[in-house]
């Protein structure tokens, strides 16, 4: 946290290093993050692009108490929200990516059966996520892929704790099913466990 603070204060200073620094940390989330809710490589760039230049706007305003990363999180969702709503996209027509990042495909370049195996199983993953609405869909990339705390997604999404549980608690339900009907269907991706 007294990283957090100095980042904003060096914000509200106008420090490029501070503005260099946050881009570096938080850069290659973001911009997966919209990824994954657009499902489009130029679209991302675009919203990650737009989400740091308003970050510049906004730095001198910045209050003290502000957390970096939930602050990104919302003005990427909610520049996401106004690209599709302008855009008028039709969600079937979305496509997920498989590999976050070169670490992420360099994890599972081990062996040639670990790639397929992974492969397969972002590949079911991602069909799954696709199928399900972009609410849902945001608030399990928050909480179980970006890794932010419940409270921290409800401030990013704009709502109440109580209803984000909810909204979590939906959205693992229909990610289930949806990785169920395509269990049924013979999709590659992952088997569910025996029980042992």
């Amino acid at each position: 946290m007294e990283e957090n603070a100095a980042l904003v204060e060096g914000l509200r200073r106008g420090d490029v290093a501070a503005f260099d620094r946050v881009y570096a940390v938080h850069s290659a989330r973001v911009f997966s993050f919209l990824l994954r809710l657009s499902g489009r490589r130029d679209a991302a760039e675009d919203l990650a692009q737009e989400t740091w230049i308003k970050l510049a706007k906004a730095a001198p305003s910045l209050r003290e108490d502000t957390r970096l990363a939930p602050f990104l999180f919302t003005v990427a969702r909610n520049a996401f929200v106004s690209w599709r709503r302008w855009a008028m996209l039709d969600l079937s027509r979305l496509v997920t990516l498989g590999f976050d990042s070169a670490s992420d495909a360099a994890a599972g370049a081990d062996a040639p059966d670990t790639l397929h195996d992974r492969n397969a199983d972002i590949a079911r993953l991602d069909a799954a996520l696709r199928a399900l609405p972009v609410a849902s869909r945001e608030v399990l990339l928050l909480v179980g892929v970006e890794g932010f705390e419940q409270e921290e997604a409800a401030t990013i999404l704009g709502v109440e704790y109580a209803a984000l549980r909810k909204r979590l608690s939906r959205a693992r339900a229909e990610l289930a099913a949806a990785m169920e009907k395509l269990e049924k269907k013979g999709a590659p991706g992952p088997r569910p466990k025996e029980a042992v």
